[in-house]
Parts: C-alpha cells; sequence; structure tokens
C-alpha cells in the first residue's frame, strides 16, 4: 500500500505554492499542510516591492545569502533573535508595478479557472482592446482569490533557513519570521517537504574584468533588471543594456526613447522572435562586454565599456544587466543548494521529485513550459503522490539517474536541462499520467482529473511575443519613415 506524508511543508505562496497547498488539501487525507511565505501576502513574483535590492556585482553563493542557526534551538524550544537585515539580497522580488504579463491569458491561469479579462491603458495603446496581456495588479489578484481557500495554511513574513533529512525519514524545517521588533527562530518535523519558492530571486551577473571595482566606485551606475522600476533614472543618460532575452527586449522598448540616443545594447546570440526589438528606433547593437572602467570626464565620473570586437563606448552613465538569475535553493541539504556551476539543479526526476528521496520534491523548477499551467500539473501530481493516490508509480533509482544522463545528453548541462519545449504532450502527457484521476472519496473535497495536453495551448503561450514582434516592428517602420521625412525636410 503507497505510503501517505501526514505532515506537509510547502515553501512559498507564489503561484506554484497555492497550486500545492490547493492540490494537497483537495486529496483530503493530508492531516497537516503549512505554507512558509517570506512576504507578508501571497503572490510571489507578482508582488509589487517599491524599493529594489542593491546591485551585487558578483553572482552570489548559498553563503552569501544563509543565515547561520542560533544555538539552543529546537522543536521545543523557538529562540529569539535581532532583526536580520530585511533587504537580504535574494528576498526582494522583481515585479515593476506597470508589469504586464508575457504570456497569452488561456494559458496564463490554472486550467479551473480562467483569469479576468483586464488590459492595461499601455497595452491597450500597444496592441489593442482585448489583447492577451493581463496587468500585474490583475494577476494578483487572480491568485490573491485562489488563495483564500488555503490561508489558514500560510505563516507570513517566515524564511525557510533550513531542512534537515533526519534519521526515522522525517524532515527538520527551520524557519525565521520576521517581526518588527526581532525575529523568531522555530523548527518544525513534516514527513514531506514541497519547495516552491521560484527560480527568479537571485540576480546572475556575467564576470566581467573590472566590474567589481567599477560597481564599487559609481554603485549607482548598475542596476539588474529584477531591480528595474522605472525609466525616469535612465532620461538622457548614455546607457548600455546586457542581455539578449524577453527582459531585455522589454527595455529596449522601454528606454530608446527616453535615454540619450543611441541606447547600446550587448548580447551573445540571437533570439529570432525577438529580433525586432534590437532594430527598434535609436538601438545600436553591440558584442559583449570584455572590461568595463571608471574614468573621468571634466569631474564627473563614468563609464568606458571594451566590447569583444575591440571597440570601445566612454561617457556611459548606466550599465543595466537583463542577464537572467541564478537558481538559489539555499535551504537544501545539498552543496551549493543542489545547484550545478552550470546552473542546473541536479538530481530531480522529471525536475520534481528529489531522486535520493521523493517525500522531498519541488515544483516551478522548468523553463518554457506554460506556466501557470504547468505548475498546476506538476503540483497534482506531487499531491497525489504524496497522499497514496497517484496512479503511477516512481521508477527504480537508476533508473531516475538514467533519466538524468539522457536529458543532460539531450538538453546540456546548462538551466536549458529544464527546458520543456519542445516536449510540451510528452512532459504534460507523463505528470497527467503519473497523478492519474481521483479517487471517488477526494472528488467531493475538490479533486479532479488533469486535462489532456492541447496544442493551442503552445499558441496561446506566445502569443503575447507574436503581438510585441509585430509593435516593435511598428516602431521601427515608423522610425525609419520619420527619419526620411526629416532628411527630406532638411534637403528643401
Amino acid at each position: 500500500m503507497p505510503r501517505v506524508y501526514s505532515r506537509v511543508a510547502v515553501i512559498g505562496a507564489g503561484p506554484s505554492g497555492i497550486a500545492a497547498a490547493r492540490a494537497l488539501r483537495d486529496e483530503g487525507n493530508i492531516e497537516m499542510i503549512r505554507v512558509f511565505e517570506r512576504k507578508p501576502t501571497v503572490g510571489g513574483m507578482w508582488v509589487y516591492e517599491p524599493e529594489p535590492e542593491q546591485f551585487q556585482s558578483t553572482t552570489l553563493t548559498v553563503a552569501d545569502v544563509q543565515l547561520p542557526i542560533p544555538e539552543g534551538l529546537s522543536p521545543d524550544t523557538p529562540v529569539t533573535t535581532l532583526p536580520a537585515a530585511r533587504d537580504r539580497p535574494g528576498t526582494i522580488g522583481a515585479a515593476y508595478d506597470g508589469l504586464d504579463t508575457n504570456a497569452g491569458a488561456r494559458t496564463m491561469a490554472f486550467t479551473y479557472t480562467p483569469l479576468p479579462v483586464a488590459n492595461s491603458v499601455v497595452s491597450e495603446r500597444r496592441f489593442g482592446k482585448n489583447n492577451s496581456t493581463r496587468p500585474r495588479h490583475a494577476v494578483l489578484s487572480y491568485l490573491e482569490e485562489l488563495a483564500q481557500p488555503v490561508l489558514d495554511y500560510v505563516v507570513f513574513s517566515t524564511h525557510v533557513e533550513a531542512i534537515e533529512k533526519r534519521t526515522d525519514g522525517t524532515w527538520l524545517l527551520t524557519a525565521r519570521r520576521e517581526t518588527d521588533t526581532n525575529d523568531i527562530w522555530t523548527q518544525q518535523v513534516f514527513d514531506a517537504v514541497v519547495v516552491a519558492s521560484g527560480h527568479f530571486n537571485v540576480a546572475s551577473v556575467p564576470r566581467i574584468d573590472g566590474l567589481v571595482e567599477a560597481a564599487a566606485a559609481l554603485p549607482t551606475a548598475f542596476e539588474h533588471s529584477k531591480s528595474f522600476r522605472h525609466t525616469e533614472s535612465y532620461q538622457d543618460k548614455r546607457v548600455v543594456v546586457v542581455g539578449g532575452g524577453i527582459s531585455a527586449a522589454d527595455l529596449m522598448e522601454d528606454l530608446h526613447t527616453v535615454v540619450q540616443a543611441p541606447l547600446y545594447v550587448s548580447r551573445r546570440g540571437n533570439v529570432g522572435f525577438l529580433e525586432s526589438a534590437w532594430n527598434l528606433p535609436n538601438v545600436e547593437q553591440r558584442p559583449t562586454i570584455s572590461r568595463i572602467r571608471v574614468e573621468g570626464t571634466d569631474g564627473r565620473p563614468t563609464l568606458a565599456v571594451d566590447f569583444s570586437d575591440g571597440t570601445t563606448l566612454t561617457g556611459i552613465d548606466r550599465v543595466l544587466f537583463a542577464t537572467g538569475y541564478r537558481l538559489a535553493y539555499p535551504f537544501l541539504p545539498f552543496s551549493e543548494g543542489g545547484v550545478t556551476p552550470h546552473n542546473r539543479l541536479a538530481g530531480f526526476y522529471q525536475h520534481v521529485f528529489c531522486m535520493e528521496d521523493p517525500s522531498l520534491a519541488v515544483i516551478g523548477q522548468v523553463r518554457a513550459a506554460i506556466s501557470l499551467r504547468v505548475y498546476e500539473f506538476q503540483a497534482v501530481a506531487v499531491a497525489r503522490f504524496l497522499a497514496g493516490h497517484a496512479a503511477g508509480q516512481l521508477p527504480p533509482v537508476k533508473d531516475q539517474r538514467k533519466w538524468e544522463t539522457d536529458r543532460l545528453a539531450y538538453k546540456g548541462s546548462s538551466e536549458l536541462f529544464h527546458e520543456v519545449k519542445p516536449d510540451f504532450v510528452e512532459y504534460y502527457g507523463w505528470l497527467r499520467d503519473f497523478a492519474g484521476p481521483p479517487i471517488e472519496a477526494t472528488r467531493r473535497t475538490g479533486a479532479y482529473e488533469l486535462p489532456e495536453f492541447e496544442e493551442w495551448w503552445v499558441d496561446s503561450d506566445i502569443e503575447v511575443l507574436v503581438a510585441k514582434g509585430k509593435y516593435w516592428d511598428k516602431l521601427r517602420e515608423e522610425g525609419s519613415q520619420k527619419k526620411t521625412e526629416e532628411s527630406e525636410q532638411n534637403q528643401k
């Protein structure tokens, strides 16, 4: 008979954590569900925090974000300490207030409840009325409503600092709750732990010669896209954006009419569906950066940026890194939090179940997978397994390791290891088959059978990017036409 894990901890109350808590509740036989959320509200990455974290000139390690566990702490004895820094790196989110979704609304939702129809004024100006984007506040409201049935499970303003496997097979979880005056440390014992803390927490910054020294000399001259909140500080500045993904493309749109032209973008390669962003008016492409230096200009220090092709830009005021995120699970009981030097989470079968012990599971550690939908599928699969109701069985550990080895050969050892595309049918199908239908008794508690994957989900997921490409093309054409008209006017 399958084991039932009666006491389950969930780390995080963002989209994947909410999905996990609801799925666990629906199974009906989990005696205790506790959700630990470091923010004072649910919503995860969709929560706006006006004060961003300061720029870190190097990518942080586990040691940089981990706090020492105070002496005397035990499950029976909480410990109170002076408050830790409330702006610790990796704890402040990336959302800015005017953020719109980059995925189509039809699948930027769980299968059982659609996102409400809402568009921002900016998105309507760009893409027309009833477009497929949704503003940040609408997504947050959607998540807050879905979290209502499981709010009693959530402990807010509480950081999970460590989890440790005990000899009796249970997990010892160390948590730190923030109050206005101090930190309260506690330890609790669980049968299983579900990690749903997301992977947009620790900014990834490339190693560039001179960056550490330049950032120390001119700290306000550097920013990561995680900390970007508005365009005002870039007004009339000479700016270099570093990166070639969707964040960099969005910044091109936001800044190309604001900065002192041209806006420079330094990137490594091409991403086909973003190409229009690099060709916007007043945007100039550059190769990768080889060195950054501080120079004085009339008593005002600025930056000199050397590029890999031997060219140099001087008088640069700001460098904005849109270079992604470093996976960070500092509380996991592995070296470097289970994260490899190539930014892959190792040892988790199907990106979900820990091969060493499946009572530890991760939800949300996938890329190009159609979120929020994939979080729902993973959550139901995990919940049904922990409740002893799953239709499928995990293969022997040797077969799980072969899956990882085969996937390394297929996708490589970088974060692309976790990329689901183009294998949506296979991956969603595995999750659905593994979870299986709910047992009859749990249908009354809300459990349901995951639907089959449908091909239109992919079209929905990318339709905002398609719309953005068309809008960027329009801006480029308008810019070219304006230049032509100005040239003709000057010739008269």
